[in-house]
């Protein structure tokens, strides 16, 4: 979709900006907070803790299954009802998950937040890279990304201490509470936008599947495995390396939590000053190197001194949240006419790849402990690293600006700037996406 006269100029004001930077943030909670109430669900539903953390599978798997046929069926509809109105049922199934009666009831409910949240989060990126100026598009996803950032370190903790101080109940009355405020404050200052134009779904399928796209999500996949497989298991790692845990194991979470919001914001920067692209390798990169010196440090010291751990981590934290802008936009910007349902085949591909790192890292913990996930982990990076070097090679997905605006464009062979090759006609609309294509990339 183009911009057209949505995006002339940009949204003036950073209000609409908070508004989906909040709505990331009040699913993200969501989603991640099961993790740290789990103890008190298992004891209140008399179910194992193995059986109440079916809840975050569960969750995963219906948000990775659901987001891309989701996206299809709802591009249609206008970006601003769409995300109130989500978040005004997210609200209300958050509010009757706090009186879930037992461990299926509750299992039903999380499949429906899922379902939501897979409708939401596609809308939320595609806006903020429409309703943003072409030289902030970066920044804005960006920020909208930070916003699942920020819920790990803000959002959960919070989330488990009002669990252990009124029970687990009261924390999603909590979140209903907030995603009614979220929805009235977003009806208030975002943007009027409509839905894709009527391209037809055979014609959007055919957007999603083309090998630039599955390409780039394969990356995301590959990627989310490596990074997230070192988050997942911080605590064996932390142990084996340094020989502590508890207080230090808090410091070094504190650590990524500072080091990946600034990856985060900074990420978008980097995104509108060099192009997705050169971001995305850049930011890639780190993530690999910092994790190869985790592995190498877990390797060849018997007890390393915390302060190089808590180093390591923080250039760890930073590159692997920062690749997130810049893999968002280039998404976007590969897909062009199908802006939301790029995002959410990325998306779900990142939901894939948690379940990869969950998986494989807990493989590789039982027969190598700590240091085994670094170095399990670092070979998945090397991999992931190859594909997207790849992808950015044979499909540049342009300059962080506009085409036509001075820019030069990302290195590489490939395609004309900010395009793969020419699109095939558009049978299903009866227009082609040709004349889509020499105007602004999607916004």
């Amino acid at each position: 979709m183009t911009s057209g006269s949505n995006n002339t100029a940009g949204q003036r004001g950073t209000g609409w900006l908070i508004c989906l930077l909040l709505t990331t943030f009040v699913i993200g909670t969501d989603d991640f907070v099961i993790a740290g109430v789990l103890p008190e669900i298992a004891a209140d539903l008399d179910v194992g803790e193995a059986a109440a953390g079916q809840l975050v599978t569960v969750f995963s798997l219906t948000y990775a299954l659901a987001a891309p046929p989701l996206a299809v069926a709802t591009a249609r509809l206008p970006r601003k009802p769409l995300i109130v109105g989500g978040l005004a049922v997210f609200a209300a199934a958050n509010a009757v998950t706090a009186f879930a009666p037992d461990h299926a009831s509750l299992i039903l409910l999380r499949i429906v937040t899922a379902l939501i949240a897979a409708t939401i989060t596609p809308a939320v990126f595609a806006v903020a890279a429409r309703a943003a100026a072409p030289e902030r598009v970066g920044r804005a996803i960006g920020t909208v990304a930070a916003g699942l950032t920020v819920s790990l370190f803000v959002g959960v903790p919070l989330g488990t201490l009002l669990s252990s101080a009124f029970g687990w109940r009261s924390t999603f009355v909590a979140v209903a509470l907030f995603s009614t405020a979220v929805a009235v404050a977003s009806w208030r200052l975002l943007p009027v936008l409509p839905g894709a134009p009527a391209i037809g779904v055979r014609r959007q399928l055919r957007i999603l599947s083309r090998p630039a796209v599955l390409l780039c999500v394969t990356g995301t996949v590959l990627g989310a495995s490596s990074g997230l497989m070192t988050y997942t298991y911080i605590a064996p790692l932390t142990r084996d390396i340094t020989g502590s845990g508890g207080a230090v194991l808090a410091l070094l979470i504190s650590v990524i939590g500072v080091s990946g919001a600034a990856g985060t914001f900074l990420g978008g920067r980097l995104t509108d000053r060099w192009g997705a692209d050169r971001a995305l390798s850049a930011t890639f990169g780190g993530l690999v190197a910092a994790t190869a010196a985790l592995a190498a440090t877990g390797v060849f010291t018997d007890e390393a001194p915390v302060w190089l751990l808590a180093a390591v981590l923080a250039v760890w934290g930073f590159a692997a949240w920062g690749f997130n802008p810049p893999m968002n936009t280039r998404a976007l910007k590969l897909a062009r006419d199908a802006e939301a349902e790029a995002v959410a085949l990325n998306t779900s591909g990142l939901y894939v790849g948690i379940a990869v790192a969950a998986a494989v890292g807990g493989w590789a913990v039982s027969a190598h402990g700590g240091t085994g996930v670094a170095v399990t982990a670092t070979g998945i990076g090397l991999l992931a690293a190859l594909v997207i070097a790849c992808s950015v090679r044979r499909y540049p997905s342009g300059t962080a600006a506009d085409p036509g605006s001075g820019s030069a464009s990302v290195s590489g062979p490939g395609p004309r700037s900010g395009s793969e090759p020419e699109p095939e006609p558009d049978s299903d609309s009866g227009s082609t996406s040709g004349a889509r294509s020499s105007s602004t990339p999607s916004r």
